[in-house]
């Protein structure tokens, strides 16, 4: 509190009623590191979405369905928990007169607009971040080198991607894109770096000419001669801090910006000599569509994945009841598995241990506080993923620690049913995310249930394990096409009891010109959780099917023991 209270004193300052402060730095990705991270600093929530308002008498936290009740065990004493869309600022606050500060280079318009929509709510940006006046720390020297991806392992050329670039441009009518998401700029240069823990990224901004010249800002010391060298020849890079004055010099030019990150900061320098276009980066789209090496690579990396974590599924079986496992130590059993396979580059994402209660929270995080044993009786939920050379994986698997609750059994029976729904859905060339979202859902409305997140989320190749456009969830309309992958995971969570679900990842392939879900992960789905009854012979038929394949792919990593569980885990139902 004593933190919160050295901020309120600054609101006179500055002349504010209070202040906003995002989980995001200024790339707008989805992991920060400790030293960039205002709003654990502020408030002590961990979760990777969400943001605070600091007003002269009371704390909001808003967040989404993920982190509800992880923000309310970690700063319920201070904060209100308001969830993301039920509760946005401009109905919370409605008729207060509020002149709310806030970072210019943390934020964009289009965000900003869509949270605070309220003609009572001023919006008042201050160059000067006010988390920076209070908190003094080092800054991270993280200096990783930027490195590049063969051509071989790309599957396509800096020069391709490019020209398709090229065509979105001038389609656009634009005279340049400002490229501000680092995600879109490595798989654009076929570029990687180390700036992010668990996102293979390089902390970049470009600027690409309708002419085909790139103009690639970032930090100096993280670019050696090799790669200068290496690069297209129609790429010059600039030192991230002249970028503001070369924005600055540019005229009469029509700029198209991207609406998920362009900061207010930039737009606010790029509008006052340009127009500007503000639309969606037309790179999320191109690199959605993974090529034929893209796919090859993630499906050999998932082999390599689903071996890691079914060995570790047969240890966690074969050892809770003698040996005391705790949630962290499980996780940090289950990384070494993965470890032993030589192209394991990193996880994907921060895992996910939960065991009993703790498995209810759908982004936990076990720490030296909330660790548990994993217990008899208990549901045990483990999603995680791991970075490889090359391919990103993300797979939650729910397993049975010796369950007998017919209720637990018949709720993941039915997040069962919606996971095969989805994964057996009958695309078109007009199937997009809501429609399918709807499909998986369906089994747990029946009992009146549901879950408060979407079903599945686009992941990148060697890059973020969460990518836009496409997904499974609410509302969202990009149509699926060949080469897209996408998570596939229903679920279902009781608050202070268990959580369920069955996560996979999917890609779409085209055979004989239609297009069809095809399982990437290869991991066996406890047979132990399911009520046999409430399936279908075609459920039944799919799961067998799908298990079937798991035991062809992963027997040759198993040992004589692990086989005889593998037999086992993939049997026919």
């Amino acid at each position: 509190m004593e933190k919160i209270t050295k901020l309120r004193k600054l609101f006179k300052t500055f002349n504010l009623d209070g202040y906003i402060i995002p989980k995001n730095n200024n790339f707008f990705g989805e992991y920060v590191s400790a030293t960039e991270d205002n709003l654990k600093y502020i408030s002590n929530f961990t979760g990777s979405a969400g943001f605070a308002v600091i007003l002269k008498k009371k704390n909001y936290m808003f967040v989404d369905g993920r982190y509800t009740i992880q923000a309310g065990i970690q700063c319920r004493e201070h904060f209100q928990i308001c969830t993301i869309p039920k509760k946005y600022p401009f109905n919370v606050f409605k008729k207060k007169n509020l002149n709310l500060g806030f970072d210019p280079k943390l934020h964009t318009e289009n965000s900003l607009n869509k949270i605070f929509g309220n003609a009572f709510i001023k919006l008042k940006p201050i160059n000067k971040n006010l988390i920076d006046i209070l908190w003094k720390r080092k800054k991270s020297s993280n200096i990783k080198s930027f490195y590049r991806i063969k051509d071989k392992d790309a599957g396509s050329k800096i020069e391709q991607k490019l020209s398709n670039l090229l065509k979105q441009i001038k389609f656009n009518e634009a005279d340049c894109l400002f490229s501000t998401a680092s995600e879109n700029i490595a798989w654009l240069l076929n570029i990687r770096g180390g700036d992010t823990k668990y996102s293979p990224l390089p902390n970049a901004h470009a600027i690409i000419n309708k002419t085909g010249k790139v103009l690639l800002f970032c930090n100096l010391k993280k670019t050696s001669k090799f790669l200068k060298n290496k690069i297209n020849k129609n790429v010059k890079i600039f030192d991230f801090s002249v970028l503001p004055n070369f924005i600055l010099n540019l005229s009469n030019n029509k700029i198209l910006i991207d609406v998920l990150t362009c900061s207010i900061f930039y737009k606010s320098i790029i509008k006052k000599n340009n127009s500007i276009l503000e639309k969606q980066d037309p790179i999320y789209y191109l690199k959605s569509l993974k090529n034929k090496t893209e796919i090859k690579n993630s499906i050999k990396s998932h082999i390599y994945d689903g071996a890691a974590l079914t060995k570790f599924i047969f240890w966690v079986k074969n050892n809770f009841k003698t040996k005391k496992i705790t949630e962290i130590s499980a996780q940090e059993k289950l990384l070494e598995f993965r470890k032993k396979n030589k192209t394991f580059h990193n996880l994907s994402f921060p895992t996910i241990s939960g065991s009993g209660p703790n498995s209810a929270i759908i982004h936990y995080k076990a720490d030296k506080k909330t660790n548990r044993l994993l217990r008899k009786g208990d549901v045990y939920l483990v999603d995680s993923g791991g970075q490889y050379l090359y391919g990103t994986t993300d797979v939650t698997r729910t397993l049975s620690l010796g369950v007998h609750n017919f209720r637990i059994k018949n709720i993941f029976t039915r997040v069962l049913k919606g996971h095969i729904a989805v994964a057996s859905f009958k695309l078109n060339k007009n199937s997009y995310g809501d429609k399918i979202d709807q499909s998986a859902r369906k089994f747990l409305r029946d009992i009146n249930l549901d879950y408060p997140h979407g079903t599945g989320h686009g992941v990148g190749y060697f890059s973020n394990v969460h990518e836009g456009p496409q997904g499974i969830s609410r509302g969202n309309k990009v149509k699926f096409r060949e080469g897209m992958i996408t998570s596939n995971e229903p679920g279902y969570y009781k608050k202070d009891h268990f959580g369920i679900r069955i996560e996979n990842l999917v890609y779409v392939k085209k055979t004989r010109n239609k297009l069809k879900f095809e399982d990437l992960t290869l991991v066996p789905i406890d047979k132990t959780l399911i009520e046999k009854k409430l399936l279908t012979s075609f459920e039944k038929y799919w799961l067998n099917k799908y298990h079937q394949r798991v035991f062809i792919y992963l027997k040759r990593f198993m040992n004589k023991f692990e086989l005889i569980q593998l037999k086992q885990a993939c049997s026919n139902i």
